[in-house]
């Protein structure tokens, strides 16, 4: 996946160490289902496990001029049966790229992929009710609310609410082509 400033490539074993470099600042945790014990060898753990798994996908967000990575991407749920996926993470890891465009522009990339590559019917994601950022950019970018996941996610042993959203592909294609 590219676009004129950023690539989404598989990810690599190597990525490893810029996950967990980013995954401890609090500007990433915010937002995301991530305990404050995690470290180097559970995101290596976990990069194992998806690995192997056909119903994940790890992708690393690379600064396309510097061939850098900056941010992460996993999809879950990829369910062929029924054509849909879920955009389970997704972040801008590298402070430096903050507020800069990179996140939409993931997020386009994303979308095309499932629903042209793919051919995907759905694509899903959730985000923490205080996200308002996310939220705003999900909503211009044609994703709907579908309900909120009470206690949907779990970090630091406190349960928290998950707002869901979703877009089909009739409404991708009304929007992007």
């Amino acid at each position: 996946m590219e676009s004129n400033n950023i690539i989404i490539r598989e990810t690599i074993f190597n990525d490893c160490q810029y996950f967990a470099e980013w995954e401890i600042k609090d500007y990433v945790k915010e937002f995301l289902t991530i305990e404050e014990t995690r470290n180097y060898e559970d995101i290596v753990t976990e990069f194992i496990s998806r690995k192997s798994d056909d119903h994940k996908a790890q992708y690393t967000i690379v600064l396309k001029n510097e061939n850098k990575p900056i941010g992460r991407v996993y999809l879950s749920k990829i369910d062929k049966g029924s054509d849909s996926i879920d955009i389970t993470r997704i972040y801008i890891g590298d402070e430096h790229y903050l507020g800069k465009g990179f996140g939409k522009d993931s997020m386009l990339l994303l979308l095309e992929y499932c629903f042209k590559t793919l051919g995907m019917e759905r694509v899903t994601l959730d985000h923490y009710p205080n996200n308002e950022k996310a939220s705003k950019m999900y909503l211009n970018l044609g994703f709907k609310y579908e309900g909120i996941m009470r206690n949907a996610a779990k970090k630091n042993n406190k349960y928290y609410n998950l707002h869901l959203m979703s877009i089909l592909k009739d409404k991708y294609f009304e929007i992007y082509n």
